[in-house]
């Protein structure tokens, strides 16, 4: 499966980063059954965090490209926890939080981001139920987080 998911991420552009480093008293993913509960990831791409406010200093499209790499690092830990892919079962779930302005009600299309890539990565499984929400602050400014829950085969 890595190889294919691999190919996939390389025909949009896109690769896998190593999985980083937890900054806190946390595990970055934690394994119960078939359960694969990925704590929280922000959209670090190329070693710097995605921050700014959707609405304000960062548009929708902004905020689905952070997503979007929310969702990599993700896959990133997931990629550690299930041995390069192989139990990796489908995707069953991703919380969306969204840094927005006061007012903020687009969090869903920023999510969006996440949600369309775990979708063109792993087809139907990659259809999740999901929970988008916009909050005034995030860790580091991030402009999103996401967390993911994985079944594991």
């Amino acid at each position: 499966m890595i190889e294919t998911i691999l190919s996939k991420l390389d025909s949009l552009g896109l690769s896998l980063p190593a999985a980083g480093e937890v900054k806190g008293n946390y595990l970055p993913y934690a394994i119960s059954g078939k359960l694969l509960s990925l704590s929280g990831s922000l959209p670090v791409k190329d070693g710097a965090i995605i921050t700014g406010r959707i609405g304000g200093d960062l548009t929708i499209e902004d905020g689905y490209e952070a997503a979007r790499w929310c969702f990599l690092n993700a896959l990133a830990h997931a990629r550690v926890a299930t041995n390069d892919f192989a139990t990796f079962g489908r995707i069953l779930h991703i919380d969306g939080f969204v840094n927005g302005v006061d007012g903020f009600t687009d969090a869903p299309k920023v999510i969006n981001g996440a949600s369309d890539l775990s979708v063109e990565l792993f087809g139907e499984a990659g259809r999740h139920t999901r929970v988008a929400l916009s909050s005034n602050g995030l860790p580091l400014n991030s402009a999103v987080e996401t967390r993911v829950l994985v079944e594991i085969a």
